[in-house]
């Protein structure tokens, strides 16, 4: 079993910055890929990024490319997404999530453990 929980959520105006975070316990954190999602209320949780198990290689949804940033830190079972450029559209409730295969995946089907998730409200 991996834990999974995600802080640094909060209300930020539109073109500011926040960091996300999400630390793991458990089983051994850099076996895992590790991805974050987002979801709106009546929508389906939506892929933002992810990242393999060394933090060499990275992946993003076309949304958030050039404005979201992920990273990982192994020897703190972290890992964390940078938000800049925050646009009203990218409220939502963000989780992570760890996958253990070691792949990017996009589908949220291919994840293993999430987090409860973490709310970002961006104001207009």
């Amino acid at each position: 079993q991996v834990q999974l929980v995600e802080s640094g959520g909060g209300l930020v105006q539109a073109g500011d910055s926040l960091k996300l975070s999400c630390a793991a316990s458990g089983r051994t954190f850099s076996n895992y890929a590790m991805g974050w999602f987002r979801q709106t209320p009546g929508k389906e949780r939506e892929f933002v990024a992810s990242i393999s198990r060394n933090g060499g290689s990275t992946l993003y949804a076309d949304s958030v490319k050039g404005r979201f940033t992920i990273s990982r830190d192994n020897a703190k079972n972290t890992v964390y997404l940078q938000m800049n450029s925050l646009k009203y559209e990218d409220t939502a409730v963000y989780y992570c999530a760890a996958e253990r295969w070691g792949g990017l995946r996009v589908s949220l089907n291919d994840y293993d453990y999430w987090g409860q998730g973490t709310q970002v409200t961006v104001s207009s």
